[in-house]
């Protein structure tokens, strides 16, 4: 009986070897499986330093155009009682887009939601940390993105102060700056450049902003002269820049922060970014050199308002262009803006009768224009990806005729609402007494001596 039982254990335990050799072949299975098979993907695991470093300082620049480059540009061209309110104004609207941006802007804009608009996954900034990146983004932290969108978000109703310069409540600017931002920057940022965007998933090419930040903020400009009215005595006083030294040092301070704008809008340090500085340079040379040369032959005379202004009318025009054109089709689109550009600035405001005070309309709104539709002419598809028209792709013109009309007829109406809902509630404009006075003692009680 004992045999047979040691001879029943030796069986057991012969069978257990063959279970004991196929579970320690399942654990190295298992482990090997495990060794070949990449961990979850880390996204700060493919942040690119070079990348990041470049919109660090991209980010720097376009800041650098608001304050204090738009500031001093449009600070010159005032009159000496209105300098520091319209200095301010660049200055203020700085932080309050920075915080509103915060909350609620960039979510709005840059995350996912529909066509129209984001949604709000990263109100006020929820849910991102070192590690957070996005998707339109891949190689930098989201906060880098993040913050190089809020610079664009911040001087965009910036430039809609030149409009309306001399003649606005503080108080109202605000109200209709922050809410401006939410109702009409927002929506036109998402749907040219957001996730599923209906403008960008249509096809409009817009490189760094001639839609969403040019014709945008021309248009809202535009709407708010008209519906503030003209300044007291404009057409019958003279109204000079007090300082032109003012604004050619911030005319040159936009030139120089536009290679963030227009090169940093590639979101990488990579061989479209260097493209984008090339033809930004030279557009801008060109449209300095295009309106002075028209405005030399026929008022005679060559002035250092009009060369910035060509300069600035030069930059707006290759804002939307710069990653899909060719220097060739650049030089182009510069001298076209500094031509036109002189002429709305100088001379259909008063054919038309609008008070625009420091042709905000006349050069974003009109460049914005004339830089995205030559955009589809001249876009090359070895450079951007799209062809233009002068690639066969006629077509294009069209697809840009759409994202300048819907951002066109978007901003105003929803401009034109804002402006009344605020001038219901706490009024738009100053009293005749305070801008004769000046704003700078009437709204601020400070003045330059």
């Amino acid at each position: 009986m004992r045999s047979d039982a040691r001879h029943s254990m030796k069986v057991a335990h012969m069978k257990k070897i063959p279970a004991v050799f196929a579970l320690l072949a399942l654990a190295v299975a298992s482990a090997s499986a495990a060794a070949q098979t990449p961990a979850a993907p880390n996204p700060a695991a493919f942040i690119n330093s070079g990348d990041n470093a470049w919109m660090l300082t991209s980010t720097a620049l376009v800041l650098m155009m608001t304050i204090p480059g738009l500031a001093l540009f449009y600070g010159g061209m005032v009159r000496k009682k209105n300098v520091l309110a319209t200095v301010i104004q660049s200055f203020a609207i700085t932080c309050l887009v920075s915080v509103l941006w915060m909350i609620v802007g960039y979510s709005l804009a840059f995350t996912s939601g529909n066509a129209f608009i984001g949604g709000l996954s990263r109100f006020f900034l929820d849910g991102m940390g070192l590690d957070s990146v996005n998707a339109l983004a891949p190689t930098i932290p989201e906060s880098t993105y993040m913050t190089f969108q809020m610079t664009f978000a911040i001087i965009t109703p910036a430039l809609i102060t030149g409009a309306f310069a001399d003649r606005m409540k503080f108080s109202a600017m605000l109200w209709f700056m922050g809410l401006w931002l939410l109702a009409v920057y927002a929506p036109i940022a998402h749907m040219v450049w957001g996730p599923s965007g209906w403008l960008g998933g249509d096809g409009v090419l817009d490189y760094a902003g001639g839609t969403v930040v040019h014709i945008n903020a021309g248009v809202a400009g535009l709407v708010t002269a008209l519906v503030l009215g003209k300044r007291v005595g404009y057409g019958r006083e003279p109204m000079p820049p007090h300082n032109l030294v003012l604004t050619m040092i911030g005319a040159s301070l936009l030139w120089v922060g536009w290679f963030g704008f227009n090169a940093g809008s590639a979101v990488a340090a990579n061989d479209r970014a260097g493209m984008a500085m090339a033809v930004t340079q030279i557009a801008t040379a060109a449209a300095a050199l295009g309106w002075m040369a028209v405005e030399w032959m026929t008022r005679r005379k060559p002035t250092i308002l009009g060369i910035c202004s060509g300069a600035v009318a030069g930059l707006v025009a290759i804002t939307p262009a710069a990653g899909f054109v060719a220097p060739s089709g650049a030089l182009v689109i510069g001298l076209a803006a500094g031509m036109v550009c002189f002429f709305t600035a100088v001379y259909m405001k008063e054919w038309l009768g609008y008070d625009d005070s420091l042709d905000a309309f006349g050069v974003h709104g009109i460049g914005g224009t004339l830089g995205a539709l030559l955009t589809g002419v001249f876009a090359v598809k070895a450079i951007g990806g799209t062809a233009g028209a002068l690639e066969g792709n006629v077509g294009q013109l069209l697809i840009q005729a759409k994202g300048i009309a819907v951002t066109v007829i978007y901003d105003a109406v929803v401009t034109f609402i804002l402006l009344k809902l605020i001038d219901f509630a706490i009024g738009l404009r100053v009293s005749e007494e305070q801008e004769r006075e000046g704003l700078d003692v009437s709204l601020h009680g400070e003045q330059v001596l």
